[in-house]
């Protein structure tokens, strides 16, 4: 299955079912991010706070006692610990920062969090990592390298709750999709594309996508150069007189159709043992031949056509 990400998939991630969770693990660049987010939120939260305890000192008349002191403290432990593990408890591993970048905190299972795992994760992070109340540069740094040599970019909290990080979107998908031809769908279900690379496929995609921008007699030839290495790949070959478009919309379009159906298996595998962590699954359907190609329909008299190889 081929999938454009930045960051790598996890390696070895199996739920407690022996089920291989295909997830993307968020990596330093993302979580600072949302650890920038974060401290917007816990400093608007502390703002708040102070200033209510600012007005329930003074007319109390408690603001020079150790009622003040007191106070000042929980508002501190609020911001720094209660923030983080209220947000991941109430909304399943996400904070401001990370809904906003798409993360999620998860068990090492991939299970949702419980109270437990964000309260060990905010301890944490307060003690040795942000604000880091225990040599803050030389627990940051630790962190940091901890995170970079980690395989699943686990930080000190991570390690001690048992958790990790993981992308809860999925990428975008690129533009537009080929969809095989009605008249070689048959011929299709039957194709073998295991020899038919990811670089090979994504140049066809690009030919197919850009087919309109290209002047004859270029286009031609492109088309069949590509057409000519995706037959010497597949088996079998399509039908006599087939055109070059129409026969690598339907490989294209056929390898999409198998990809997108071994996703939705997996996601539905997925959600049965952790449905919260997939609220809006739907499956993945073949889309009609209803939108029009993006190559022109009509080649001019004579254009080529992708014939089988003759015997040997």
């Amino acid at each position: 299955m081929t999938t454009a990400i930045a960051e790598p998939l996890t390696d070895g991630l199996v739920s407690g079912e022996a089920v291989h969770l295909d997830i993307r693990v968020a990596r330093a660049g993302s979580r600072v991010l949302a650890l920038l987010i974060d401290m917007v939120s816990q400093f608007a939260t502390f703002v708040v706070l102070g200033f209510v305890a600012l007005i329930g000192l003074s007319f109390s008349g408690l603001g020079d006692g150790a009622l003040g002191g007191t106070a000042w403290v929980l508002i501190i432990v609020t911001v720094f610990v209660g923030h983080q593990a209220v947000w991941e408890t109430l909304t399943q591993g996400r904070t401001p920062g990370k809904l906003v970048m798409g993360l999620r905190v998860v068990r090492d299972d991939g299970g949702p969090i419980r109270f437990r795992h964000a309260v060990v994760r905010a301890l944490i992070g307060a003690a040795v990592e942000w604000p880091g109340l225990l040599m803050p540069l030389v627990t940051w740094g630790a962190s940091l390298i901890t995170m970079a040599t980690n395989p699943q970019s686990k930080r000190l909290g991570d390690l001690a709750a048992g958790t990790l990080v993981i992308h809860d979107r999925s990428p975008a998908t690129w533009g537009w999709i080929p969809v095989t031809p009605p008249p070689l769908m048959a011929w299709a279900s039957t194709l073998d594309l295991t020899g038919l690379d990811d670089e090979l496929a994504l140049s066809v995609r690009h030919f197919l996508a850009r087919s309109r921008e290209l002047r004859e007699p270029f286009r031609t030839r492109l088309g069949m150069r590509l057409a000519g290495e995706v037959l010497a790949k597949t088996n079998p070959p399509p039908p006599p007189n087939t055109p070059g478009w129409a026969y690598l919309a339907a490989v294209l379009g056929e390898r999409h159709r198998r990809t997108a159906a071994r996703l939705s298996a997996a996601r539905a595998a997925h959600a049965t043992l952790w449905p919260e962590l997939f609220p809006q699954l739907t499956p993945v359907v073949q889309q009609p031949w209803t939108a029009a190609a993006p190559w022109p329909t009509a080649y001019p008299t004579g254009a080529p056509a992708v014939r089988p190889p003759a015997p040997r």
